[in-house]
């Protein structure tokens, strides 16, 4: 389905807080707490990514988002046994497939749903059946989204983060030309029935761009917020994310 001209998304990727927490092995900051203050500013969805290795979100983290906010939960990870058991037990709102390597900082790249169809589509049928709507982060390639469909997903993110890099480099008409396959991945995703959502390297300085690619219905952003938030507050980040996001929207 097509998202209409209105009101865009805003999910916010929480990782980062439990990164901080992490650091020094204590119980601060509480990813929870980051979570309510985020639902609080006006955020309509909670992303968190738990990977294999723990290195962030925890288990303990999931069950208390899941038990504690009021808002949906996108629950991302990689399309392991160990996390599909995860996600049938909790059962949140969403479930985002990524590609996920251990050496990696961050997630580097879409999901190779083409690749690997056959098994993603059993992966992910008993994902449906228990009402997680399946999303595939996924570049904009048409044979990524033609396989997304394909498979049964509901849902794919359309990974921002060479358009992000190519924009903080200076390097505009690379960036100008990566945003146009971006439009029309996002365009044949919609016409093939999907909804639409974009996210990863997305700042105050690039957004606006993405936001005004009218079949999008969601971003997803975490990490530069999250480092906003040391200078303004995070409900203050979110809201001035908010602001030129619909700035985009509905200019």
């Amino acid at each position: 389905m097509m998202a209409d001209r209105g009101r865009l998304r805003l999910g916010i990727n929480i990782d980062h807080v439990a990164t901080v927490r992490n650091a020094r092995g204590s119980a601060w900051p509480d990813p929870l707490r980051a979570a309510l203050l985020a639902e609080a500013a006006g955020a309509d969805g909670i992303t968190a990514h738990l990977r294999e290795d723990r290195r962030h979100i925890r288990d303990a983290d999931m069950e208390a988002l899941r038990a504690g906010i009021g808002i949906p939960l996108n629950f991302e990870c990689a399309a392991t046994d160990e996390m599909q058991a995860i996600l049938l037990r909790l059962k949140p709102h969403a479930a985002c497939l990524v590609p996920e390597k251990r050496e990696e900082r961050t997630t580097e790249g879409g999901l190779d749903v083409a690749g690997d169809e056959a098994r993603l589509k059993d992966y992910i049928a008993p994902l449906r059946e228990a009402g997680i709507r399946v999303s595939m982060f996924i570049g904009h390639e048409a044979a990524q989204i033609e396989a997304s469909a394909r498979i049964g997903a509901a849902v794919v993110e359309l990974h921002t983060g060479l358009y992000s890099e190519l924009d903080a480099e200076g390097r505009q008409a690379e960036a100008g030309a990566e945003l146009a396959a971006l439009r029309r991945g996002a365009a044949l995703a919609a016409s093939l029935g999907l909804e639409v959502h974009a996210g990863h390297g997305l700042t105050y300085e690039n957004v606006e761009p993405v936001a005004a690619i009218p079949e999008l219905a969601e971003l997803n952003i975490g990490h530069f917020l999250i480092g906003e938030a040391v200078f303004l507050g995070l409900g203050p980040a979110i809201e001035e994310m908010r602001r030129r996001m619909d700035a985009a929207r509905f200019r």
